[in-house]
């Protein structure tokens, strides 16, 4: 049976409580659900980890890089200095999705950058909860590519510019 890898970061264990009017009322429960649900049409499961420490997260990575057809990623503030979450996810060969509840670009302006977004296959941002549903429709669509590259719509892996599980993107 193939398996999604549900990531979330810190203070995502209190979603529901946290700042509704910003994150929605949904609890995390509700998103590990609603992943899969969507998942379960290709007969995929999912398994879901959240930590509120970036050296969990890294070394949930890597646990699940071996034995996951894809992830679903939400770093919560790691986004913005979480540099050893990125080189985990730089090792992470399946696609995966940045996910972020809340239009990042549209807060503070210190969040308006990540250090993960560059290697993921996709960033969906400011959709809340209904977010994880796409991420999750993302990896479904990106498995059915044909080397299920993580970097689309143009996978440079077919022409051999694949470097450790990160291509160049064009511009």
């Amino acid at each position: 049976m193939s398996v999604v890898l549900l990531l979330n970061g810190p203070n995502l264990g209190i979603l529901g409580r946290r700042e509704p009017e910003i994150y929605g009322t949904d609890t995390l429960a509700d998103i590990e659900a609603a992943v899969a649900e969507e998942v379960k049409v290709r007969g995929w499961d999912v398994v879901s980890v959240q930590h509120d420490s970036e050296g969990d997260l890294v070394g949930a990575i890597h646990r699940h890089s071996d034995t996951t057809v894809g992830a679903i990623v939400n770093p919560g503030a790691l986004m913005i200095a979480g540099w050893s979450l990125r080189d985990a996810l730089a090792s992470y060969a399946p696609p995966w999705i940045e996910v972020h509840l809340s239009n990042v670009w549209a807060r503070e302006q210190f969040r308006h950058e990540s250090v993960i977004a560059p290697l993921a296959s996709g960033v969906v941002v400011g959709l809340g909860s209904f977010g994880y549903r796409l991420a999750a429709q993302a990896l479904l669509h990106l498995a059915d590519g044909p080397r299920a590259c993580r970097h689309t719509p143009v996978c440079p892996a077919a022409s051999g510019t694949h470097a450790r599980g990160v291509a160049e993107r064009p511009e």
